[in-house]
């Protein structure tokens, strides 16, 4: 993938520029780089710009085009597509070819370290490769064999790792990109590019898991009670009704919701969140960090 020395300098000038800018200065480095891009929603619109019918609340992760085939690398469609209005960056991870024919995959931490403490488990060093900073995490970028079948299946880092991978037929959101939150999405090191992804990582994500997960005391535990107020249950139900690849996000956007009520002196719903994320396919482990960092985001106790 050739690298443009006339792109931006990543972090620190994007985070300079107006709101709409930072977007766009963002979409137009990822072109520059190599990486397919199209527009989302931005959090910041008064209705999400996404396509679907019905927004589910993660404001500023929707396609705001069909994304496996409106992507773009040309420079001047950037432009137009963002100028549109508000829109945040985003990579069409399929779409996207690196050295040799290899894909690209995009491995989302949900917690700083999060990566690293399954690289040191197995006895490895995580590499230094393209490192977005997200709003919980990090979004590390590597290529593999363009031989290999990979997706948005975590193998068997299932249960072990707290967060999700991207690969195949998905896409992730790019720097210059806005978050509900309000944290910016920024390169680590805008000179550093993605570098082959560790064998110890290809082999786990093709390799399902040797044994069942094992069952935990919440996983036949029903998310609604008798008596249960009703902000609680809607949001019980919110988490129960995710499809693989956004359950950590909704689970992150109730959590939030669930703080801010049990600030305002409303019930605490985190019993009824771990137990319909349970149920929705999480493990116990990544439930409980994704509610402790959605509290610990809003200033709540988890």
């Amino acid at each position: 993938m050739t690298r443009n020395t006339n792109a931006p300098a990543g972090a620190g000038a994007l985070r300079q520029s107006t709101t709409g800018s930072v977007a766009l200065d963002g979409a137009l480095w990822l072109v520059q780089h190599g990486f397919p891009v199209f527009p989302c929603d931005h959090p910041m619109l008064r209705r999400c710009a996404g396509l679907h019918k019905t927004c589910d609340g993660s404001r500023g992760k929707h396609p705001a085009v069909a994304f496996t085939r409106a992507w773009t690398l040309d420079e001047r469609k950037v432009h137009e597509a963002f100028a549109r209005g508000l829109r945040n960056p985003a990579v069409a991870v399929g779409a996207c070819s690196g050295p040799d024919g290899t894909q690209l995959v995009v491995i989302d931490s949900d917690r700083p370290g999060a990566i690293e403490d399954v690289a040191s488990a197995r006895g490895e060093t995580w590499p230094a490769t393209m490192r977005v900073r997200t709003a919980k995490g990090y979004h590390d970028y590597l290529w593999a064999p363009g031989t290999l079948k990979l997706g948005n299946g975590l193998g068997q880092l299932q249960g072990q790792f707290d967060g999700d991978v991207r690969a195949g037929n998905a896409y992730v959101i790019g720097p210059g990109a806005r978050h509900a939150s309000g944290v910016l999405y920024e390169l680590e090191d805008a000179e550093q590019p993605p570098v082959i992804a560790p064998a110890w990582l290809l082999d786990a994500l093709v390799t399902k898991p040797q044994f069942a997960a094992r069952r935990t005391r919440w996983q036949d535990a029903s998310p609604h009670v008798p008596g249960q107020p009703r902000s609680v249950r809607g949001l019980a139900t919110f988490v129960l009704d995710s499809r693989p690849g956004d359950r950590n996000n909704r689970l992150f956007w109730a959590a939030c919701r669930a703080a801010e009520d049990a600030q305002d002196g409303r019930e605490d719903a985190q019993d009824a969140l771990l137990a319909a994320a349970v149920q929705a396919g999480l493990s116990e482990r990544e439930a409980l960090a994704t509610i402790r960092s959605a509290y610990n985001r809003t200033g709540a106790t988890a």
